[in-house]
């Protein structure tokens, strides 16, 4: 992780750098418990232009917390997945979904969005 000025020894600020990006903590939920490929990720993130998702893991992948594995095949094959790290996030990745369902729920609305399809092998899948 890079130095990020004054606050770098600040425990939350050090964490909203690594999972602070527009799409990093969707990212990083979707690929909890399975591997994905750079499409699967388009279609589980739509809102995220292919420029600003490819941004998103690369920076992910320089701080650690994914992986990024090509196999030399034509046409490349490129997959993506959670390392050690990335994979320690899981109880803040569930505490911010239970936290932002609350509010929602608060509000008078109905939590919809990527987080909530069910896919096989996704983290997602017990979160109702």
């Amino acid at each position: 992780m890079e130095k990020i000025g004054q606050n770098y020894n600040c425990p939350v600020s050090a964490t909203l750098h690594l999972i602070g990006g527009k799409y990093k903590a969707l990212i990083l939920w979707h690929l909890m418990d399975r591997t994905l490929r750079f499409s699967e990720l388009r279609k589980l993130v739509p809102e995220a232009t292919p420029k600003m998702l490819t941004q998103q893991l690369r920076e992910l992948e320089g701080d650690g917390l994914l992986s990024r594995t090509v196999y030399p095949v034509v046409p490349p094959k490129v997959e993506y997945s959670l390392t050690d790290k990335g994979g320690s996030l899981r109880p803040i990745l569930e505490a911010m979904f239970d936290w932002g369902t609350r509010i929602l729920k608060e509000e008078g609305l109905e939590p919809n969005c990527s987080m909530m399809v069910d896919t096989s092998g996704c983290a997602c899948n017990k979160k109702k």
